[in-house]
C-alpha cells in the first residue's frame, strides 16, 4: 500500500504563518507615515471691520428715535451714528446725504426706497389751555363746528375734512408758530400728537380727534445702499437681538 504524502496536492507548500498578513502596509512604510508632519486645518477667521465710519440717521420732528439709538451704541460701539433733523417737505432729497431716515408717510418716489411702516400716531386738537374744549377727555369733529382752524405751512396732515372756519389772517410758517397762535385764544390747531408734546407750551394743551386722520412714521432708504450698517439699524428697529438671523 502506498503510503499518503505529507504534502498538499498542488505541490505547494502551506505559508506556515510566515507569509505577510493581508491589508498590512510594510514596517518600514509604517515609520515613513509616523515621521510624516500632521498639517492642521486652520479655523476660520471672522472677520471684525473695524474701519472708523459715521452711521448717519435723519428724523423728521416728532420721531422719537431714542431707544433705537441707545441699542445702537451698544451693539455698534465703533460705529457712531450722527442724528441729523430733517424736515417733512424735504425728507425725500436729505437720503441722498443719509444712511436711513425716519420719515412720515407718504413719500415722494417711493419705488427707489425700502420703507418699513414703523407706527401711526392719533392727531390731535390743540387749543389755549382756557379754552372750553379742553372740558372734555377726546373730541370729535361735531366738537369743533366753528372753530378757526390754523393750518402752518409745514402741515403733515393734509386736507381736513371739518366743519370748521378759515383765519382771517396770512398761513402761519411752521407748526411751532402755530401753537403760539392758538395758544393766546385764537383758533385750534390739528397735529399729529408727537408734535404737540415737542412744541408743548403751559398756555396750550391737546386733545386726541377721534376719527381724525392719522399720521404714519417710517424708517426709509436708498434700495441701492442697502449696507451690513443698514441691515444692522433696520434688526434694531424690528426688535432683533444680536444674535438672530436676519
Amino acid at each position: 500500500m502506498a503510503k499518503k504524502s505529507g504534502r498538499p496536492a498542488s505541490g505547494k507548500r502551506p505559508s506556515g504563518g510566515r507569509g505577510k498578513p493581508p491589508g498590512k502596509a510594510p514596517a518600514g512604510k509604517k515609520a515613513a507615515q509616523a515621521k510624516r508632519p500632521q498639517t492642521k486645518k486652520a479655523a476660520p477667521r471672522e472677520v471684525v471691520d473695524d474701519a472708523p465710519r459715521t452711521f448717519r440717521l435723519g428724523a423728521v420732528p416728532g420721531a422719537t428715535p431714542g431707544r433705537w439709538i441707545d441699542a445702537w451704541k451698544t451693539r455698534m460701539p465703533r460705529v457712531a451714528l450722527e442724528l441729523m433733523p430733517i424736515e417733512v417737505a424735504g425728507q425725500r432729497d436729505a437720503l441722498s446725504d443719509l444712511d436711513a431716515a425716519l420719515v412720515r408717510l407718504p413719500i415722494d418716489s417711493p419705488d427707489d426706497l425700502h420703507v418699513i411702516r414703523l407706527y401711526d400716531e392719533l392727531p390731535v386738537v390743540v387749543a389755549s389751555a382756557e379754552s372750553h374744549l379742553m372740558a372734555a377727555e377726546s373730541l370729535t369733529s361735531a366738537d369743533l363746528d366753528g372753530e378757526v382752524l390754523v393750518t402752518p405751512l409745514d402741515d403733515v396732515l393734509g386736507p381736513l375734512d371739518l366743519p370748521t372756519a378759515a383765519p382771517r389772517f396770512a398761513p402761519v410758517a411752521t407748526t411751532a408758530d402755530a401753537i403760539a397762535t392758538v395758544a393766546t385764544g385764537i383758533g385750534i390747531v390739528v397735529v399729529p400728537m408727537s408734535l404737540a408734546r415737542l412744541h408743548h407750551r403751559k398756555d396750550a394743551d391737546f386733545r386726541v380727534l377721534q376719527g381724525g386722520p392719522t399720521s404714519t412714521v417710517a424708517l426709509a432708504w436708498p434700495r441701492e445702499r442697502t449696507t451690513p450698517d443698514v441691515e444692522t439699524f433696520v434688526g434694531i428697529v424690528r426688535g432683533r437681538t444680536a444674535n438672530s438671523s436676519r
